[in-house]
């Protein structure tokens, strides 16, 4: 059997498998890759919930591939950053960043936001074709990240391809180059910055400085903001802009009242997560999720995009429905892993929707819905393009 989730039709439309494997069970064994190794996958919004919680769960990366021959070569950097710990270094690593992100201070970013989402469109001119990824879906959360890091502007385009190249499903040899060349570059660049006050980066070198983090930790908290900090958002902003385009009742009703965009982020974010499958967790000894045996020391996947489309949860989940009450979705996570940049993520997607709406009213696909196209990548779910006509 092959691996469900690097089948072509996946990435085009994951909903399809997603609905097959939860109704065959909320938690099951599946091939991933092509060199005979089992996943466990789970499915069902109730089984993601608890296994988000499940200390039994780790990811702990390192410990796990410890002693087990790999031909991968991925930079310390990215294999062994905060998202690949457990507590209490997780705790340890997510308390020097994670103020950063809080409301408080995403809230002072929110003018900044606003201008550059404002530069950004004023480019555009009404009736144009424009490819809306390429022209704000990744610029914008780029522009904000790099800028609170210090990434200088000239290098942000290099930055956010070494960045996607990351998340290509199936190319562990471009993934392994990328992570190496985004490293380096975020090594030196967290050298120089210990000289400007003022960044992220001068923060977090001055702080492995003091012997507060080592070195490595500090460009793995660098790498893992830089990236992190505008991959979600990227394809959150496409995704949704796509999903009220292919439901016009729903486009109207946000464009004649905007102050809604708000509270349809959460309906948004459910209906197509940008987050497909959640980064990397194994058993650490034997549990029963959902019914389901797992034994010890096998990799467990969380999907955030299935459960969020669990029909046990939401009624008509295949839906979209702005007015939805429901259970919160998982789109950014759950447990003491969630994604710390939620905060930001969402008053990008919410000042971007406003503005949009309020600039270009008429704002449609430019493409049949067919020949759109995706990233190739099981972890992320986000287009490669969005042609639109404004």
């Amino acid at each position: 059997m092959s691996d469900p989730l690097l089948d072509p039709q996946f990435f085009r439309n994951p909903y399809a498998t997603y609905g097959r494997l939860r109704s065959e069970a909320p938690v099951q064994k599946v091939p991933t890759g092509s060199n005979g190794h089992v996943s466990y996958i789970v499915t069902g919004y109730a089984e993601a919930r608890a296994a988000f919680t499940d200390p039994r769960l780790s990811k702990d990366t390192a410990r796990f591939f410890a002693g087990r021959p790999s031909r991968r070569n991925l930079h310390p950097a990215v294999s062994q950053n905060m998202l690949a710990s457990d507590p209490p270094q997780h705790t340890r690593l997510r308390g020097v960043v994670g103020p950063v992100f809080t409301p408080g201070p995403v809230a002072r970013l929110r003018p900044y936001i606003a201008t550059v989402v404002d530069d950004l469109l004023s480019t555009w001119e009404p009736g144009e074709e424009v490819d809306l990824v390429d022209r704000l879906a990744i610029p914008l959360p780029v522009t904000v990240i790099c800028e609170l890091l210090g990434v200088p502007a000239a290098d942000r385009a290099l930055v956010a391809d070494w960045s996607h190249d990351l998340f290509a499903a199936g190319q562990p040899e471009r993934v392994d180059t990328a992570s190496h060349e985004l490293a380096v570059y975020m090594t030196d660049l967290t050298t120089s910055k210990r000289t400007e006050p003022g960044y992220l980066l001068h923060d977090l070198g001055r702080r492995a400085d003091y012997g507060e983090l080592t070195e490595t930790e500090a460009v793995s908290l660098a790498v893992l903001l830089v990236v992190a900090g505008h991959e979600t958002t990227t394809n959150f902003i496409g995704n949704a802009l796509l999903a009220l385009i292919q439901h016009p009742d729903s486009l109207t009703a946000l464009r004649g009242r905007p102050e809604l965009i708000t509270d349809a982020l959460d309906e948004l974010l459910r209906f197509d997560s940008p987050l497909g499958i959640a980064t990397f967790r194994y058993s650490t000894e034997e549990l029963t999720l959902g019914g389901t045996r797992i034994p010890a020391g096998v990799p467990v996947l969380i999907a955030p995009g299935a459960a969020n489309r669990d029909p046990t949860q939401f009624d008509h989940p295949d839906r979209l429905d702005l007015t939805r009450k429901a259970a919160p979705h998982l789109a950014f996570g759950h447990g003491i892993h969630r994604c710390l940049g939620a905060p930001l993520a969402r008053a990008e997607a919410e000042i971007t929707l406003r503005a949009l709406l309020t600039r270009f009213p008429d704002i449609r696909l430019a493409v049949p819905d067919e020949e759109l196209e995706w990233r190739q990548t099981r972890l992320m779910r986000g287009l490669t393009s969005l042609p639109v006509l404004v």
